[in-house]
């Protein structure tokens, strides 16, 4: 009878363990997402992490009949890619990301987690020419 008690007990710390993986460290995705950087910051309660919004060019709509601009939402696991991204605020990147099935707290609030750069091109500002000065009225 320990015998029997003894395998299932196995067996069940077995299922659990491949149901732990599988729901938060099994990476479901990779890919690489680009657009304008908004921003990176660094918050959290008792598990302070690197929070980021990426905004990708066009637009696309949840529900129908609205229109909204394409958010990418991103948590960073290494220190040294968050504070290249906070100095890159603005600018037109493109990040490398996993994607898990669910979070856990000390690797951020969003299942994307960003964990290289791939490029950060620097935004071709425009001159802007002053306006036209007022007509005169004779």
């Amino acid at each position: 009878m320990k015998k029997f008690l003894l395998i299932i007990a196995l067996l069940a710390l077995l299922t659990l363990t491949i149901f732990v993986y599988f729901k938060f460290f099994f990476v479901f995705g990779v890919g690489v997402k680009s657009g304008e950087l908004n921003y990176v910051v660094y918050k959290g309660y008792i598990f302070k992490t690197y929070e980021g919004k990426l905004i990708q060019h066009g637009f696309r709509s949840e529900n129908s009949g609205q229109v909204s601009s394409n958010e990418f939402v991103f948590s960073v696991a290494n220190r040294e890619v968050a504070e290249k991204l906070m100095r890159a605020g603005g600018e037109e990147v493109e990040l490398y990301y996993k994607e898990y099935k669910h979070t856990l707290p000390w690797r951020g609030y969003s299942p994307y987690v960003v964990d290289s750069i791939v490029s950060i091109a620097k935004k071709q500002h425009r001159e802007v020419s002053p306006p036209p000065p007022p007509l005169l009225e004779l």
